[in-house]
């Protein structure tokens, strides 16, 4: 057996005695792979502690304008100031930023090495401190107070370096969240920008710049539908929050300055306004919040215009006081407000979404027409639940994926409908189509083929493991089957008897047991029948469902058992898959291992091929290597345990020596797990209300049997 210290990746060491070698903590392993990183931390440490700029302001010092970059250092010939300037801070509150931000170079270096993480830092720290001063070079021959005093000024820092580092190792990000975090590098440099625009800030943006252009990791054309919206939405709320801030908080940008509540109060109002009632409509993709947003944003820019002209043709002070605010603050929002209605001209076409429209190609199927795709081209172990009432079918150009909406989801249950090679088709149009309607896609219980199938980057989460007994040549022999032989003779004992039946065609009297069974049991609990995956009696009526009773010798019934077909290619059942598990309290013992243990000898006996005993959610077997996911879940797990038994229900299927084959949760990307976990709370209990739930919460907490 492996010790617990066993990793293949780590590094080894040997102890004094040079004994068993000890393999080196995840700590070590990764100060090993960052040794740049750390070299020039340590160096800017140093120089604080020489030359006291972390107790002192260092931009008080005689040494300050000898190592201190800019256009006037250049341009009295210190031409060292680009390098020497890295390695020292103007103010000791500011380590803890400068530190901090070597997180990008660290990332850069621990994945891409550490020559190409010097290289990037100093490329981007020279290109920064040069091509900054460059510009305010020429920007200073215009008659433009902002860029004339920046050109006077000197800075020192490692910023442009780790700035540029930051920026590629977001490039380095898998989507979608490269896109993701450039956006909110990018918004967060410019902003910084046009609020305070100090000398550092338009070094940032250059860095940034710099490795925008070099890496082009950032490729907006090609991200999906989903991220064109997302885009818009957070856009356009960091738009509204930014006109707020420059109406409440002084900045002294490239604009000019601004003075703190100086005005503007009207518009900035009705912005926000319209901003609130349109945002979640841009989210969801829907056509009239589009047409709201580019009409207010063309009224923002026709402002700005305005206001130009207005001061060329008097002066700022008259034109401040016609609008009742300051020329800066209508400017800045013009300007990102252009920017937002390029962008949204630009990507128009994400944003034609319908509602209560159902997905795929028209004409919609009907439950017939799914019944006979089933027939005809076969299915998994969940594809009779595609029948169920409650599902929508979304159809596609080689089959059919069955859905439920809940919550802005649509959760696709199990693997699509039709024949096997249409199957990547129906994943790629169902989620094209979900995403076109506003609604986050996902794909529930699916197998391993639609796993292969969907668009690269989804991610997979295991939710269960179907439990799968192979039946032909089945013998309940041996030490593995021990508890299921002991049932099946000790209900022969006892004079309990097995019918294998259909739930209409049995009496009325043994119709009402099972009704009385199966609401004694719901009873029993603190939430209403879990649907979805988890048929009642009303699916059990289906004239292709099978019921397997339990009847004791006086004619009642024990237990009893709902079977749903598999079919295979060409309209023959090849397989069953188990639903409904019930049993009357006071009865026969081991009734569940006699039903299960009798209805696979008759199955088999029919020449089915497979027995599905289902799988229960939140009881899977996890690989060594689930991480974090794996960890919550299992907490999940032990939370729902007292309410729902789904670990005791997986224990008690392993009697039957099952296989196991993986059931996923395919999804986009971890953004879309709080709406998904919502929209499947309701699939599963649609009919659950408020109290309920804070009943079962309690239940929970107290850890109630």
């Amino acid at each position: 057996m492996a010790g617990a210290g066993d990793d293949a990746g780590g590094t080894t060491t040997k102890d004094a005695a040079g004994a068993a070698p000890r393999t080196a903590g995840p700590i070590l392993r990764v100060i090993g792979r960052i040794p740049a990183t750390l070299a020039l931390v340590a160096l800017i440490l140093a120089a604080g502690v020489i030359w006291q700029g972390l107790w002192r302001p260092f931009e008080d010092a005689e040494l300050y304008d000898t190592v201190a970059y800019g256009l006037p250092a250049l341009l009295e010939g210190r031409w060292w100031t680009p390098v020497t300037g890295t390695f020292f801070v103007n103010q000791p509150w500011v380590y803890v930023f400068t530190i901090a931000g070597f997180w990008g170079m660290a990332y850069l270096e621990y994945h891409r090495g550490t020559r190409v993480a010097l290289a990037y830092f100093w490329i981007g720290q020279l290109f920064a401190v040069c091509a900054t001063a460059l510009l305010l070079w020429f920007a200073a021959l215009l008659p433009w107070e902002w860029a004339q005093t920046e050109a006077a000024a000197l800075d020192v820092g490692a910023s442009g370096g780790t700035m540029a580092c930051i920026a590629a190792a977001v490039g380095l990000f898998p989507p979608p969240w490269r896109v993701r975090a450039w956006l909110v590098l990018l918004g967060f440099v410019f902003v910084a920008l046009l609020f305070w625009g100090a000398l550092p800030d338009l070094e940032h943006v250059v860095a940034v710049v710099l490795i925008l252009f070099a890496d082009r990791s950032l490729r907006v054309q090609r991200i999906t539908v989903r991220e064109q919206r997302l885009l818009a939405f957070v856009s356009i709320l960091v738009l509204g929050v930014i006109q707020i801030a420059l109406v409440i908080v002084p900045t002294n940008g490239p604009f000019g300055p601004t003075e703190p509540v100086s005005g503007g109060f009207f518009d900035v109002a009705f912005d926000t306004i319209v901003i609130a009632v349109i945002a979640n409509g841009l989210r969801l993709g829907r056509r009239w919040a589009w047409v709201l947003a580019v009409i207010l944003g063309t009224l923002n820019v026709l402002v700005g215009v305005l206001i130009v002209v207005a001061i060329a043709l008097s002066n700022e002070a008259q034109v401040e006081v016609v609008i009742d605010g300051e020329t800066e603050i209508g400017l800045v929002s013009a300007a990102l407000w252009l920017l937002l209605v390029i962008y949204l001209i630009w990507v128009r076409a994400a944003f034609r979404a319908k509602p209560r429209r159902g997905l795929g190609a028209a004409p919609v199927p009907t439950v017939a027409e799914v019944k006979d795709l089933i027939r005809a081209d076969g299915g998994g172990t969940l594809s009779w639940m595609a029948t169920w009432e409650g599902m929508a079918y979304a159809r596609t150009t080689g089959g059919v994926v069955p859905y439920q909406r809940h919550l802005g989801t649509a959760i696709a249950l199990g693997d699509p409908l039709g024949p096997e090679d249409s199957r990547a088709d129906s994943v790629r149009g169902f989620a094209d189509a979900a995403e076109r309607a506003g609604l986050i896609p996902c794909f529930f219980s699916a197998g391993e083929a639609t796993r292969a199938a969907v668009p690269d980057g989804w991610r997979s989460l295991v939710v269960a493991d179907d439990t799968i007994v192979d039946l032909p040549g089945l013998q309940f022999t041996g030490k593995a089957w021990g508890a299921v032989r002991s049932s099946l003779n000790r209900a022969e004992r006892e004079g309990m008897s097995f019918r294998m039946t259909r739930l209409g065609d049995e009496p009325w009297g043994v119709q009402a047991q099972l009704r009385a069974i199966s609401e004694s049991w719901v009873g029993d609990k603190g939430l209403p029948e879990m649907r979805f995956t988890l048929g009642t009696l009303i699916e059990a009526a289906d004239p292709e469902v099978r019921m397997a009773l339990a009847l004791s010798p006086a004619g009642d019934v024990d237990g009893f058992l709902s079977w749903l077909p598999v079919y295979g290619p060409g309209g023959a059942v090849r397989g069953w898959t188990l639903d409904l598990m019930r049993r009357r309290d006071g009865g026969f013992g081991p009734v569940m291992e006699f039903l299960i243990g009798s209805s696979a000898r008759h199955f088999a006996d029919e020449g089915a091929a497979v027995l599905s005993l289902s799988g229960a959610p939140l009881a899977h077997e996890n690989p060594a290597d689930a991480g974090i996911i794996a960890d919550l879940t299992d907490r999940l797990a032990q939370m729902l345990e007292p309410v729902y038994g789904f670990r005791s229900l997986h224990r008690f299927k392993q009697k039957f020596n099952p296989r196991y084959e993986t059931m996923y949760l395919l999804y986009r990307d971890e953004g879309d797990l709080s709406r998904i976990a919502a929209g499947l709370t309701r699939a599963f209990l649609p009919d659950a209300t408020f109290r309920q739930f804070a009943g079962a919460g309690l239940e929970l907490v107290r850890g109630k049997d």
